[in-house]
Formats: C-alpha cells, sequence, structure tokens
C-alpha cells in the first residue's frame, strides 16, 4: 500500500537531546546525485545543501555522477564509509531500477539507509493542440480504436516520463508506443512541434507550454487536484481510478549508517525544508515539500519498489 505523505510531516524533527543531536561532522559531507546539474534532483539537493552547510558549520557538497539511471551513483553511496559523510538524493529511478534491470551491483533496499523524503512534484499529460483527444477518456477511447498507433515521449527506458507513461498504459490497458529522446527537453520541442503527440512533463516545466498555446493539458497525475490549477481535473477522475504518479525525492546513506546519524541527519534535512527562504525556493520550482521521519521514508521506497515491479512486469507482458 502506498503511504500517504501530507505537507504535515514536514515539521517532523528528532526531539532535542536525542541520540546522535551532538553529532558533528568532521569533514565535508558529500551528497551524490545520479543526474547531470541542473536538473530538478540536483537544484533540490542545492538547496538543502545549503543550509545544512549553514546549520552544521561543514560544508555539503553536491557531487553529481549521473549514468546508468541512477546505478553510478547508487553504487559509489552504496559501499561508503557509513559515517554520515556520505549520501544520497535517491528518487523514482532508484526504486524502479531492480525491476528493469538485471545484476544491479547492490540491494536497493537492504544497501540503504533510508533517511528522509524530501519533495515530491506531479506531472501532467500534454498533448500537441492538433490532436483530436481533448480529455484522457476521449484519448483512452481514441487508444483502443487505434492500438499501439499513438506515440509518446520520454527521456528514455527508466526516466520519469516513461515509468508514468507505462503506468497509465497499464491502468487505463491501453497500448501507446515510446520514442525516447535524450531527456526532457527534446521531446517537449517535438511535442511542440507536432511532430510528438503526447508526453507526461512536471507540472512546472509543462504549465508554461500550456499557458503559452503550445500544448494542451488533459490532467494531473496527482490523486487530488493542484491548489495553483483547480480547474485541471485528475487523471485519476477521468476514468482511470487509482492513478496516481508523482516525481518524488529523498535522502538515503549506507546501509550501516548508526541509528543515531540517521536520527541526526533528518532532522538536519527537516531543518532545511522548514526554513522558509527554502522552502519558498522549492514551492517555487513546483515542488510539494514532504519531511518526516526516517520510517516514513522507507516504507514508502518499500512500497514503491513493489509498485515499479508490478507495474512493470504487466508493461512488459502487455507488450510481448
Amino acid at each position: 500500500m502506498v503511504v500517504m505523505w501530507l505537507a504535515s510531516h514536514a515539521a517532523a524533527q528528532s526531539a532535542p537531546g536525542a541520540p546522535g543531536a551532538t553529532w558533528t561532522p568532521t569533514r565535508p559531507i558529500r551528497m551524490l546525485i545520479a543526474y547531470p546539474p541542473g536538473g530538478a534532483n540536483d537544484s533540490n539537493a542545492r538547496i538543502i545543501a545549503a543550509k545544512m552547510t549553514e546549520n552544521l558549520k561543514q560544508q555539503v557538497i553536491v557531487d553529481n555522477r549521473p549514468g546508468a539511471n541512477g546505478i553510478v551513483a547508487g553504487s559509489l553511496a552504496a559501499k561508503a564509509a557509513p559515517d554520515g559523510h556520505t549520501l544520497m538524493a535517491v528518487d523514482i529511478a532508484h526504486t524502479a531500477n531492480p525491476a528493469l534491470y538485471d545484476n544491479i551491483p547492490y540491494d536497493t533496499l537492504k544497501d540503504f539507509a533510508a533517511i528522509v523524503l524530501t519533495a515530491r512534484v506531479p506531472m501532467v499529460l500534454l498533448v500537441h493542440p492538433g490532436q483530436p483527444f481533448k480529455s484522457v477518456k476521449e484519448l483512452v477511447a481514441y487508444a483502443k480504436a487505434n492500438a499501439g498507433k499513438i506515440n509518446y515521449g520520454s527521456a528514455g527506458v527508466g526516466s520519469a516520463m516513461y515509468l508514468v507513461a507505462e503506468s497509465f498504459k497499464a491502468l487505463a490497458g491501453i497500448e501507446l508506443t515510446q520514442i525516447a529522446y535524450k531527456g526532457g527537453g527534446p521531446a517537449l520541442i517535438e511535442l511542440a512541434g507536432g511532430q510528438l503527440p503526447m508526453a507526461f512533463i512536471s507540472v512546472a516545466a509543462g504549465m508554461p507550454m500550456v499557458q503559452s498555446g503550445r500544448a494542451r493539458v488533459l490532467g494531473v497525475s496527482s490523486l487530488k487536484r493542484q491548489a495553483g490549477f483547480p480547474d485541471l481535473p485528475t487523471i485519476a477522475e477521468q476514468g482511470v481510478p487509482g492513478f496516481e504518479f508523482n516525481l518524488w525525492q529523498g535522502v538515503a546513506g549506507p546501509a550501516a549508517l548508526p541509528r543515531m546519524l540517521v536520527v541526526r541527519l533528518n532532522s538536519e534535512i527537516n531543518n532545511a525544508l522548514n526554513d522558509p527562504p527554502s522552502r519558498e525556493r522549492m514551492v517555487q520550482a513546483g515542488n510539494e515539500i514532504v519531511g518526516g521521519t526516517p520510517e516514513q521514508a522507507a516504507e514508502y521506497l518499500r512500497s514503491e519498489i513493489e509498485r515499479w515491479k508490478k507495474t512493470i512486469k504487466l508493461e512488459r507482458r502487455l507488450t510481448r
């Protein structure tokens, strides 16, 4: 069962005087990022790292290690010394990789200690304005009548754009054909130009395209409508019950990280998330702040791993 995360969880912090409250890093903390600079994971990590640097009086360095859909960064984090000086910003790819790839050089659950969830961002389903479908119900009906003839854009197998589309396919019971690009940007350029019929993208990246008339939005991937776009229906309420997909981000460390350090790092990251200027920067970028306890983060990661095992298994069965 997927755990529902409420904004109030962001206030959860370890109590003063709790074990680990007096821990002080003895050298710079490295936060591994599985993507190049400039993306949402990178920008959010830098906001958090800056506040942690200020509070801990020790530099927190963002270390970008892209490659193999996050496996490069994951390998480094899993093998790092469990002393609190190496962390990793994890996301959807981290929990989907076990279902996508064989022989990953670490165990996604056993080799990591979940520390906290930091943010989540819903996605929107965009289509080119020239497409005949103007709602999710119309799109599903068209796809069923034209099996496999609608292309969707992604940033490659394992990317969020791929995973949300495959999840949508499975729940809607339709066939769509993936067109992989080198990133979300090129896919959106093709969509705006009419070469690509549809794509899922974050609210922050997608809604400006809608407002400029370059795309039509059919729905949002969250279970509830977004406060900033109250007239935009969810995909779930348009005939795909139970559909929910949010880009999410969190922080984890090596599995043997002592409990007292997990608690202290959880507290420090929650402090950063609750810092008004830091929080505002993240919200303005389209993030919903999460926060919470290590236990909540661990349960969410477990539920996501199971979710993607089921979704990807179903997708592969449907496309055989």
